[in-house]
């Protein structure tokens, strides 16, 4: 099982995961592991100091490439649930851009399964970044690249 979920307002990652465990997994006790990831703006990139970062993607083709990516590490590891939350719009320094979370039976599954997850939406699901820097110029992030 698995859920992707794109929003614009605020992520507060830890209370998504209790949520989550809550309504999809309450009285399930076959996961034996939960790997997380949690991604939040810096205030720097390329040398300069970040304002802000405004975050667009094109609904269905983000949508269906984050399910093609989970159905990857499905056929990989043996995982049990899901879980990537990932904002777009107006996103400023230190708020959390992006959860991956992951249950399995054992912790290497939860582990190697969430780095790719992780490293495949970096550098394959489309989305597009427009940093305004401090000085008040705005350019476009270029690329993506795979942190493993």
């Amino acid at each position: 099982m698995h859920q992707i979920i794109i929003q614009e307002n605020t992520l507060n990652p830890w209370q998504a995961i209790a949520n989550y465990e809550r309504e999809s997994m309450e009285g399930k006790s076959h996961y034996g592991a939960t790997a997380t990831f949690v991604g939040t703006m810096r205030d720097f990139n390329e040398g300069d100091d970040v304002d802000r970062l405004f975050l667009e993607h094109h609904p269905m083709m983000t949508e269906e490439k984050l399910s093609e990516i989970i159905a990857s590490a499905n056929k990989k590891w043996s995982l049990l649930n899901t879980l990537i939350i990932h904002r777009v719009g107006y996103i400023y320094p230190a708020d959390t851009i992006v959860l991956v979370a992951v249950w399995s039976s054992h912790r290497k599954d939860a582990f190697e399964a969430c780095r790719f997850l992780m490293e495949e939406l970096k550098s394959q699901v489309p989305f597009w970044k427009k940093e305004r820097l401090v000085d008040g110029s705005e350019r476009w992030v270029e690329k993506n690249t795979k942190g493993y």
